[in-house]
């Protein structure tokens, strides 16, 4: 049963929604691309892939790439690049291959499994609001397979700001050409999502698959364990 608090439906023009852990789990896509990625440095950079043989040391470089370049917080998709750049440097290989290496990572990681009510919540809520996909993440709406239900995508790399930053809940409400305080954000983290949303004068439902307690003040005006409990409860 999804715990109502204050959903206000009649209020809702259109629906933001965040992307990796929302519409599908995101490190099944993310330990497949890490591992298209070690082939490709097996192939090319032996060096570097012997030096960064698993996925947690590329993970190590990347956040310290991420601790010293903070400007690159928002942009992850150049995160990973440097990331990649820096492990070739330092194991002595052609730091060049960096650009194939992410390109590579990134079709895989584009490759995603949807949860089991995703597509069906997705079309059932596409019929009745607009929807903006907002994502702090790289993901491609167009690539996965669902851009066709989405009238817009605003993401952290192209915005230049990530979730919880007001300014981007604001900005995807004027894609979808409403008012901010008429929008239903739907997303998985609760400071990114549900903290970033409240503050930015939206209402938020929190798809809550691993059932957290809540613990950041202001709760989300709904939260559900899937999204077709949401569906359900919207009506729609």
């Amino acid at each position: 049963m999804p715990k109502n608090h204050s959903l206000d439906i009649p209020l809702i023009q259109a629906v933001t929604l965040d992307l990796d852990d929302t519409l599908w789990p995101v490190w099944p896509a993310i330990e497949r691309a890490e591992a298209v990625l070690h082939e490709f440095l097996q192939q090319h950079a032996p060096a570097t892939a012997q030096l960064f043989g698993d996925a947690k040391a590329l993970r190590l470089i990347r956040n310290q790439v991420g601790e010293e370049m903070p400007e690159l917080q928002h942009d992850l998709s150049e995160l990973r690049r440097e990331s990649i750049r820096r492990a070739l440097r330092q194991a002595g290989d052609d730091p060049t291959l960096a650009e194939a290496g992410f390109d590579l990572f990134f079709a895989e990681r584009q490759r995603v499994d949807f949860y089991a009510d995703a597509i069906d919540s997705l079309e059932r809520m596409a019929a009745r609001w607009p929807l903006v996909a907002l994502s702090n993440g790289n993901a491609d709406i167009h690539t996965v397979g669902i851009g066709h239900l989405f009238k817009a995508k605003i993401g952290a790399r192209e915005f230049g700001r990530a979730k919880p930053d007001a300014h981007i809940f604001h900005a995807a409400a004027a894609l979808a050409e409403v008012p901010s305080q008429t929008v239903l954000h739907v997303g998985d983290d609760a400071a990114l999502d549900i903290v970033g949303a409240l503050g930015a004068g939206m209402q938020a439902a929190w798809v809550n698959r691993t059932g957290h307690a809540w613990a950041l003040g202001q709760p989300p005006h709904i939260e559900v364990t899937e999204l077709g409990t949401l569906c359900e409860a919207l009506g729609c």
